[in-house]
């Protein structure tokens, strides 16, 4: 068999295995959709959630209280957990790549740290302001992100150290709000814990947007993504513009990161360990992986809010940080074996 017959071979087998993927994915997908949309203090029946979630419903079946659990407060926190899920995966895969470390992601690298010191600062000034303090602390954080490893060599590896150390910084500022927040402590903590609970249409709506105007770009790019991820510099080699590139994503993804944060918390790990997890069945490819990170994402995000509201309304966070500390151990630990 020639070389060319068994690339062809590779391709057509790798393929097949994306596809098969791809399938069980969306099945999970559809299956957890009918399980969170039926499971709750009232249980509906998979049947009848289903025939709920028809767009032609009469009037009178429409106002029904069934109706309105599952398609103004069920359905919407659904949205909500495929949109945050699916985002924060897409981030890490985009971070990972572009700074060629298995360890960036939003949460290690500072930017999440930053939209919850901003959003905790919003606190103190009006419940109206946390969303945009939420946004304002991400851009901040990432612009002095930029500076230190700007200061410090400008590579991808001062990134990644600069978003560590500004991760430290910013967690410390936020433990210090808490310290003085006396009457707003409660719903402060409440919201830093990361909860899905509270989702409304418009917040589904405005993740699922964000998750888009992040996996948009970085599918464009995803060639040059995969061209700086073969290593520092190996993209300049190649024609592409890795410093542009970089802070078009960076910027890109703490915008979107902010829009999770403000809306429902930090919810950490996700974007560390879904890219790892899909990167080992489908290859390092950029563009497939973005796919199927939404997808398992989604999934992953999902299935943690139930496993939270089976809890009694756990905050999903604690859920997926129970899930991602280990991961995130194994991973350094099997970087110094292999090293």
């Amino acid at each position: 068999m020639t070389d060319a017959e068994e690339l062809s071979r590779h391709r057509r087998k790798l393929s097949g295995k994306r596809l098969r993927l791809a399938a069980l994915l969306c099945l999970l997908l559809f299956i957890s959709a009918l399980w969170r949309l039926g499971a709750g203090e009232w249980d509906i029946p998979a049947a009848r959630v289903a025939a709920l979630l028809n767009p032609f419903l009469d009037e009178s079946m429409g106002a029904s209280p069934e109706a309105l659990v599952v398609r103004s407060i069920r359905l919407p926190r659904f949205f909500a957990a495929v949109g945050c899920g699916g985002l924060l995966a897409v981030a890490g895969a985009v971070l990972q790549g572009l700074l060629t470390n298995a360890l960036a992601e939003p949460y290690t690298l500072g930017i999440a740290a930053g939209a919850a010191f901003g959003g905790a600062l919003g606190f103190f000034l009006d419940s109206y302001a946390v969303v945009p303090m939420a946004f304002l602390g991400a851009m901040s954080s990432l612009w002095l992100v930029s500076l230190i490893a700007a200061r410090s060599g400008g590579g991808a590896s001062s990134i990644v150290l600069a978003g560590v150390i500004m991760n430290a910084i910013l967690s410390a500022g936020v433990t210090f709000l808490k310290a003085i927040a006396d009457d707003r402590l409660g719903a402060i903590v409440l919201w830093l814990m990361g909860s899905l609970s509270g989702a409304s249409p418009s917040a589904a709506v405005i993740v699922c947007c964000s998750s888009l105007i992040l996996f948009v770009p970085a599918f464009v790019c995803a060639r040059q993504i995969d061209a700086c991820s073969l290593s520092e510099g190996q993209g300049e080699l190649l024609g592409v513009e890795e410093k542009r590139l970089r802070a078009l994503l960076l910027a890109v993804s703490s915008l979107a990161t902010a829009a999770v944060v403000s809306l429902f918390g930090i919810i950490g790990f996700v974007g560390l360990v879904v890219p790892h997890l899909t990167r080992s069945f489908i290859g390092p490819s950029t563009r497939p992986l973005l796919v199927f990170c939404f997808l398992g994402g989604g999934l992953l995000l999902a299935l943690a809010d139930g496993a939270a509201q089976a809890m009694g309304e756990l905050p999903v966070g604690v859920i997926t940080a129970l899930i991602g500390g280990p991961f995130f151990c194994w991973i350094l630990i099997r970087g110094r074996s292999g090293a």
